[in-house]
C-alpha cells in the first residue's frame, strides 16, 4: 500500500468535549506531530443524516449530539504507519502520561480506523 489516509472516528463520553479537545489540541496532536505524524485535520461532528428507501421514496434522519470526533492522518505507506504507531504508542509519554487521561474522555471499545487511499480527483493526496 502506498500513500494513504487514516480516519480515525470516537466516541467521546457525554459532558466530555471540550475536555477532550483541549487534551487533542494541546496535548495529542503537538506530541504526535513531534514524533512525525502528519494530520490533515481534527473534527467535531454537528449531526449525521441516515438516507433510507421508505415505501419507494427516499427519506433522510438526521441525528445529532452523538459526541462524535473525527481526525485524519496521513501515512507514506504502511511500515510508515507502523513505525510511527511505535514511536507514539510504545513511549513513556504515552503510556504514562497521554493514555490514562485519553481513558477517562473517550470510549476506546468504539474507536473506528478507516485506511482510505485517495482517487484520482481527490484534493486530499
Amino acid at each position: 500500500m502506498s500513500e494513504f489516509f487514516e480516519l480515525r472516528i470516537y466516541q467521546v463520553f457525554p459532558g466530555k468535549m471540550i475536555e477532550w479537545l483541549k487534551l487533542m489540541e494541546n496535548t495529542i496532536i503537538p506530541f504526535q506531530v513531534s514524533k512525525g505524524m502528519i494530520i490533515h485535520g481534527s473534527f467535531t461532528e454537528n449531526s449525521f443524516d441516515r438516507f433510507y428507501l421508505s415505501n419507494g421514496k427516499r427519506e433522510m434522519e438526521t441525528l445529532e449530539n452523538r459526541n462524535i470526533y473525527i481526525w485524519i492522518r496521513r501515512f507514506k505507506n504502511i511500515d510508515h504507519k507502523q513505525k510511527l504507531y511505535k514511536d507514539v504508542y510504545e513511549s513513556d509519554e504515552w503510556i504514562n502520561n497521554i493514555a490514562p487521561k485519553v481513558e477517562k474522555l473517550i470510549d476506546r471499545n468504539t474507536i473506528a480506523v478507516h485506511n482510505l487511499s485517495p482517487t484520482t480527483l481527490s484534493i486530499m493526496k
